[in-house]
Parts: C-alpha cells; structure tokens; sequence
C-alpha cells in the first residue's frame, strides 16, 4: 500500500508555519510498510482541495487529509471530501453529545458552529479525539482508504497512534521500510555521488537520496522488503559497497552529527581539547558542549575576537600579528598551541578568519578561514576559503576543524 498526505490549510502557505503533520505521519507510515510517495500543502479554496483530492484518488490507495475539520467557514476538508466522493453529510447524534458536554466540563457555552464538527460523510466512521472537538473520519471508497485527522499535533498524534496505526497495520501488505543515512564530510555532492553512482544506479530497492546539508552530504537509502531481515540486508548489500567507496569521509552510519562523533572518540581515546576562536564567535565551543557529558573532554575555550585578547589571553605574539596580520597560517598555529598550553588540553584548535559580507580584501577575501590542531605530535594548519553567507562561512569553519579533531584522533 502507497500513501499520500494531503495538509489543508493556507497558513502553511505562509513562511510563518510548517507542516509537520506529514513528517509525523511519514515515519509512522513508513513503519507500517507503507511508502509516502505523494505529499502536497493546499490553502483553504474549495476547488483547489477538490483538484488535488481528486488527483490522489487516482493514484494513490491510502489518503490522509490533515486540517481543515473546525468549526469555521474556512475549514472545508469534510466537506470537499464528501461532495467528490458523492456522499452526503450528516449529523452524528453521540458526537453533537460528545461536543456539547466538551464545552459543559469547560464551563463555557457552546458555539454553534461547533455542530459543524459533528457531522460525517454517509458511510464513513468517526474517530474519537480526546484532545479536541474535531473527530478524525476513516472512509472506504472504491479501493480507496480516505482518512480525515485534525490538524493540531496535539490532537492528531495521538488519534492516529490510537485509531489509524491498528487499522492500517490490518489493511497494509506486510511490508517493511528500513532506511540507512551516510553522512558525509570532506567531499562535495557531485564527487560523492561520481563515486557512488556506478554502484547504487543498478538498484531499485534499495533507493537512493543525495541530500547537501550545511556542511554534510547526506547519502540515504531505502529499502522495502516483506520483512525487516529482508530490508536490513538489502540495506548492507549496497550500503557497505558505498561505504567502502567513500571511505574515511563518512564519519557516521547511524544519524550521529559531527560533534557527537568527535566526542565519542575524545572519550575513547582519553584525549581532551580546548579551544581558542576568533571568527567564529564560540560557535565551536558551542557545538561541543551540545552533547551531554562533554565536560569529560572539553575542558573550555577562548573568544578572542580583538588582537589585544588574542595576545593576552592566548599567549599569541604581538609581532607575529604584525607580520602576518591576525588572519594567517601563523596566528592560527599560535591560537591553538595557545591555549593548548594554557589549559594544558591533549588537543588545542585555533580559528581566524574573516567571516564577512565586509573585512575582506584582494589579498584575504571574505571566507578565508585558517584552522590549526595541536597536540603532541605538532600543529597542523589547514587554509579554507568557503562561500557563502556570514553564518555559512562560521558554520564551515568549525565543521572542517571538528573534522580535523576526528581524524587526528582516529588516525
């Protein structure tokens, strides 16, 4: 069985909302072995949710319509749905009692349109909402399993966890839906996917996805098979082709970001680091101390935006700023040999740079970044020029400096 999502509502037409209903309802789906291959967002207009309604008809099986069932004159799902179905609406007795004693428990009175939300198309079934007034409607029609859910979360979720999932897992072939993610740091998504193409190209089951993310390339794979031993070695079968042709660049298997990855191996190995930023602001910082338990590891770190806290706090030499200026190879060895020696941290890691849109200049452009790794073994520095916006630039630097921890460490 393939599903199809339909979110009504034209304030998830606006940049102000998002439909999160679908991705809720996709997973839950997706471990029912049912594959989403349609989804689609409709403002509240009559005709245009009776177009795409009835082109889901056509095509797909199973329909969920989310929104669109309160009281108001701009909800219009349970109406369209019956109107294209042919069926006439009418009033359920217990759910006009269940609205009313709602409000009564409420000590407020009862609107009238409320009644509006009691009323179901001929042959369909309501489902009860405990979190609100709007039921969910499940309707059989010629083939097609039509399903009508409230649009709040709060109600939603629970009425689809409570009343849809059983049903559907009833009515669904028995399939099973796996899915394995690669992240991928290093490459750029046209050379990942020139190395892998020849690989997943041949398969159908599993399908592949290649997503660019902010400084990760994410390869996803799909499988659907009749059960999850089938699908788990479908995944193997190419995933570990993939893996192997990718190589170190794939720093995770299981949805770990960077960070966790590097923290992960800092407390294997019982290394510690310590972390002294300019351009980035503590972004670094930052983005270790996300994971819980990372004062294990990281031990603290210096923003030293201003030459004079760069010379003081990070013990850099004044005179190397002024032969180099303070966005150089040499200051960033001096930042992370700095306060690795301050803190006396296993690892030291300094960042300069000049993150823009201003600053910049031919000889030191805007995304020049340098990032420097020090440890027993001597200070690497390694030279950046990112594209892109201020936050995009910052975000790259303390990326690819995370990404010299995690090798350095793993090497």
């Amino acid at each position: 069985m393939d599903a199809e999502i339909i979110a009504v509502g034209s304030e998830l037409l606006t940049p102000q909302h998002s439909d999160t209903n679908s991705l809720f309802l996709t997973e839950r789906l997706n471990n029912l072995g049912i594959l989403v291959r349609f989804k689609t967002i409709v403002g509240d207009s009559k005709e245009d949710l009776a177009t795409v309604f009835r082109a889901a008809l056509a095509r797909s099986p199973l329909i969920v319509l989310t929104g669109g069932l309160g009281p108001t004159e701009d909800d219009l799902t349970r109406d369209v749905v019956a109107e294209v179905l042919g069926r006439r609406l009418h009033e359920v007795a217990e759910l006009r009692q269940r609205i009313q004693d709602r409000f009564a428990r409420l000590g407020r009175p009862m609107p009238e349109n409320n009644l509006r939300q009691a009323q179901v198309p001929e042959g369909g079934e309501w489902l009860e909402n405990r979190n609100g007034t709007a039921p969910g409607i499940w309707i059989e029609h010629k083939g097609n399993i039509v399903v009508l859910l409230p649009g709040p979360p709060r109600e939603l979720e629970p009425l689809f966890d409570a009343t849809c999932a059983p049903r559907l897992e009833r009515v669904a072939s028995g399939a099973r839906i796996r899915t394995r993610i690669y992240k991928v740091v290093g490459l750029p998504e046209s050379e990942v996917d020139q190395l892998i193409a020849p690989l997943y190209r041949p398969y159908q089951n599993p399908a592949t996805t290649i997503l660019a993310s902010l400084g990760t390339i994410e390869v996803h794979l799909r499988a659907r098979a009749a059960t999850e031993p089938e699908a788990e070695a479908r995944l193997a079968e190419l995933g570990d082709k993939i893996e192997l042709a990718l190589g170190d660049h794939v720093y995770s298997t299981k949805g770990e970001s960077l960070e966790e990855v590097v923290g992960m191996y800092l407390v294997m190995r019982q290394k510690t680091v310590a972390v002294a930023e300019s351009c980035t602001g503590g972004l670094l910082a930052e983005r270790l101390t996300r994971i819980s338990g990372s004062s294990i590891y990281f031990l603290g770190g210096i923003v030293c935006y201003s030459n004079e806290l760069k010379i003081r706090c990070a013990g850099v030499p004044a005179d190397l700023i002024d032969a180099h200026g303070a966005v150089s190879k040499p200051v960033a060895q001096a930042l992370a040999e700095g306060v690795r020696a301050r803190t006396a941290a296993s690892i030291g890691v300094g960042i300069t740079g000049i993150a823009g849109p201003t600053g910049g200049s031919k000889d030191k452009p805007v995304g020049l970044v340098f990032v420097a790794l020090a440890d027993e073994r001597g200070t690497q520095i390694r030279e950046f020029h990112f594209p892109g916006s201020r936050d995009r630039v910052r975000h790259w630097a303390t990326q690819m400096a995370l990404e010299m921890v995690r090798r350095r460490i793993r090497d």
